[in-house]
C-alpha cells in the first residue's frame, strides 16, 4: 500500500477529478456510490441534502470554508486549502471489500490530522473510491471554526507508518520484506519492481507530476520569448520548446519502464521454480 500526497490547490475540482479519473461535470448522474467516507458532521450540515449531489455538489461542498473564510491561510501564508491524499494497493492485493475501504479511509483521515477524535470542528472532507485499487482522501484544511488545522510536522513519516498498521491488520502486501525467508525471494523481488513502478508513475504523470509541472513552465517560456521582438527571442524559445520535448521524452519512458515493473509483477511466479522472463515492450500510446 503506497500514500501518495498531491500539490494542494485552492479549489476541489481539479482534486476530484484526479480521484475520479474524469471530468467534474454537472450533467452526470449522482455519484454517491463513489464517496464511501466522510466527515463525522456531514448529515448535520447537510440535512441529508448530498444524498442528490452530483461531483460539482461534493467539490463545492469541499470549497465552502473556501468562500466563508477566504483570507485563512498556513504558516507560510499558503491559501491552497485543498488537501488531496490518493493510496494505491499492491498490485498483487486481494479485492478489498466497501467496509474495509472505509475504515481504511477514516483511518488515514486521523494520521493526516485532519480528523483528530472528538474534535466537532475539525475539517470537511470525504473518501472517494473510483479506480480500481485506490482510495482518494479529499478535504479542506480548513477547519468550521475558520481556522487552518495543521498536519503532523513529518507528515509521509505518519502516512507509511499507518500504511504499514493497515497492511498487517486487513492482511495486505507490503512492498518490502526483508524478513522473508530465501525461498520467496523471487517474491520480494517482484515487490520491490511493483514498488519501484507505482513511485516511477509520480515524475511520469501528465497531470501533477513534477517533470509535467516543468515542462508546462518550459513550454510556456518559450511561448514568450517568441512573442519578444529581439532577436535572442525566438531563438531562445526554439531551444526551449526542444527542452519541453526531451522532458516529454523522458516522462514517457518512465511510463514504459512504470508499466513493465507492475506488469511484471502480476505474471511473477509466487512458488519455487524457474525464474520468470522479463515482460516484452509495449508500445507506448501518448495520452490524449
Amino acid at each position: 500500500m503506497i500514500p501518495r500526497m498531491w500539490r494542494r490547490s485552492l479549489l476541489a475540482a481539479d482534486a476530484l477529478e484526479e480521484a475520479l479519473g474524469r471530468p467534474v461535470v454537472e450533467t452526470e448522474g449522482r455519484t454517491s456510490h463513489t464517496v464511501l467516507a466522510h466527515w463525522n458532521r456531514l448529515d448535520y450540515h447537510t440535512e441529508g441534502e448530498q444524498e442528490g449531489w452530483t461531483s460539482v455538489g461534493w467539490a463545492e461542498h469541499l470549497d465552502d470554508p473556501t468562500l466563508e473564510f477566504p483570507f485563512t491561510a498556513d504558516a507560510r501564508g499558503n491559501r491552497e486549502p485543498v488537501f488531496h491524499l490518493s493510496v494505491e494497493l499492491h498490485p498483487g492485493d486481494r479485492k478489498l471489500e466497501p467496509a474495509e475501504w472505509k475504515e481504511i479511509a477514516h483511518r488515514f483521515a486521523r494520521a493526516s490530522g485532519i480528523a483528530p477524535p472528538g474534535d466537532e470542528q475539525a475539517c470537511r472532507w470525504i473518501a472517494v473510491q473510483a479506480q480500481p485499487g485506490r482510495l482518494d482522501l479529499l478535504a479542506s484544511l480548513i477547519r468550521l471554526d475558520g481556522a487552518w488545522q495543521n498536519q503532523p510536522s513529518q507528515l509521509p513519516r505518519h502516512l507509511a507508518a499507518e500504511a504499514r498498521r493497515i497492511e498487517a491488520d486487513l492482511g495486505l502486501r507490503t512492498p518490502h520484506r526483508p524478513d522473508e525467508p530465501d525461498a520467496d525471494a523471487r517474491v520480494n523481488v517482484a515487490d520491490a519492481g511493483a514498488h519501484i513502478g507505482l513511485v516511477l508513475r509520480q515524475p511520469a504523470d501528465e497531470t501533477n507530476g513534477p517533470l509535467a509541472m516543468v515542462r508546462g513552465f518550459v513550454e510556456h517560456s518559450a511561448h514568450r520569448l517568441a512573442e519578444l521582438p529581439r532577436g535572442y527571442g525566438p531563438e531562445a524559445g526554439q531551444r526551449l520548446e526542444w527542452t519541453a520535448r526531451r522532458l516529454h521524452a523522458l516522462q514517457q519512458d518512465l511510463d514504459v519502464t512504470a508499466a513493465a515493473l507492475t506488469r511484471a509483477d502480476r505474471s511473477a511466479p509466487r512458488s519455487s521454480g524457474s525464474a520468470a522472463r522479463p515482460p516484452a515492450a509495449r508500445v507506448h500510446r501518448s495520452r490524449t
